[in-house]
């Protein structure tokens, strides 16, 4: 291992040593299970995989320096341990254990001597302070109409809100499928229903930055209708829940670059026509449904490497068919409508879901919604039982306010689904 060694001093013992200003930094990033560091040296450790055991020198001396920084953000999911390896850390003997737990930490320790062995001059959390660009554009695609139970067609939305006139589809007519957002700016539709054909289809299409439908792409996991996904991490995609054989709990991870993954275990009741959504900076919720009882309030949690938390007591009216989508500047969102109710519930930024809020707009389910804007988010399509299938829209303000009906664009229509693209306006 290689580095540049800036300001050497001279230690008590007449070794030279470097000094806290001119550590040497090793260029092989740390990223196994273990690994033994020297004084004098400052380590990158990317536990991504897996946690990591490290060993400190078995002596030092005064003033002996070493720095560990988390190189990916992921201690918070697998740790790194200190090992003394004989010495004292913090006064106490090398039996008690060190742990560092925590995303974007840094460990800076100087040895002092031989009661209180190595102190930690520094064990700061940074902040990840570069932001992706916020999502200004939506699209609205499949879904079924009175004239066609399955249909391919897609509307773009503008940075302003604005709904535009169908466009010819691409892909599988079909409806009840899942879509989110990955890669800050592309969207994903996957999973659903073509009915009188395949029936539940796991095939996806891509959406580029530019709002072009791709063609189908052959499905991975459980082929399914009535999915829900939502975007976390940032910059990647989960689909889980909904209606093979049975209701299901399953999740498939999208990575940032549009790969779904094979199916991971259910966590929490197997559930259909859920809704989902990201919230705060990186994390993902599903709410609300029917499961195997009736329908549902409960939500599951998902954190920023994409596990599904397990049922969370569910707060407002349970119901099912409903949208969800962010909102603001500071990472809320919101469930709303459902199968005869236009109730609304908040979402804070870090996840807890209010009580029922008077809603705005005609009552009405299976319809789809997006953020756009940057901060705001769009209620588009959808059946309201009275008059059936509708282009009706409502548009969700940067405080949370849903405004009332206002005549939609393009083909009205039921159980399509809406995710954001573009980082342009």
């Amino acid at each position: 291992m290689s580095g540049i060694v800036q300001n050497n001093i001279l230690r008590s013992s007449g070794t030279v040593a470097v000094s806290a200003a001119g550590l040497n930094w090793v260029d092989t990033i740390i990223t196994g299970s273990t690994a033994t560091v020297e004084a004098g040296n400052g380590y990158w450790v990317n536990t991504t995989s897996n946690t990591c055991t490290i060993t400190l020198p078995s002596s030092a001396e005064k003033g002996d320096q070493i720095v560990i920084i988390d190189y990916a953000r992921t201690w918070g999911t697998n740790k790194i341990i200190i090992d003394s390896n004989g010495l004292n850390y913090q006064g106490e003997d090398d039996t008690n254990i060190v742990e560092y737990t925590t995303d974007g930490q840094s460990v800076n320790i100087v040895y002092s001597d031989a009661t209180k062995g190595w102190i930690p001059l520094e064990d700061d959390v940074t902040a990840l302070e570069p932001v992706a660009p916020a999502t200004q554009r939506a699209i609205f695609a499949f879904g079924q109409t009175s004239s066609a139970v399955n249909n391919n067609m897609s509307n773009l939305v503008a940075s302003d809100g604005t709904v535009g006139t169908d466009v010819s589809g691409v892909g599988s007519a079909s409806r009840k499928r899942g879509a989110a957002t990955y890669g800050g700016d592309k969207a994903i539709f996957a999973y659903g229903n073509i009915y009188g054909g395949a029936g539940n289809i796991s095939l996806s299409n891509l959406v580029n930055n530019s709002g072009v439908v791709a063609a189908d792409v052959t499905g991975v996991g459980t082929a399914r209708e009535s999915p829900s996904a939502a975007t976390y991490g940032t910059d990647k995609a989960i689909f889980a829940f909904g209606y093979g054989s049975s209701l299901t709990g399953v999740s498939n991870l999208v990575s940032n670059s549009g790969v779904i993954a094979t199916d991971t275990s259910a966590v929490g009741t197997a559930s259909s026509e859920r809704a989902a959504t990201g919230y705060g900076t990186d994390l993902a919720i599903f709410g609300f449904g029917e499961d195997a009882s009736d329908v549902t309030s409960k939500t599951n949690l998902v954190s920023n490497s994409g596990v599904i938390g397990s049922d969370v007591t569910g707060v407002g009216t349970a119901r099912r068919q409903l949208v969800a989508a962010r909102y603001g500047s500071s990472g809320q969102a919101m469930f709303v409508f459902g199968r005869t109710v236009n109730t609304k519930n908040l979402i804070s930024n870090v996840g807890v879901v209010s009580s029922d809020a008077t809603g705005v707009g005609t009552a009405r389910r299976l319809a789809s919604a997006s953020g756009y804007g940057g901060d705001k988010a769009i209620v588009m399509y959808g059946d309201n039982d009275s008059s059936g299938y509708v282009n009706t829209k409502n548009l969700i303000s940067n405080s949370g306010v849903v405004a009332a009906d206002a005549s939609g664009a393009g083909t009205a229509r039921s159980s399509t689904t809406a995710a954001g693209y573009s980082y342009s306006a």
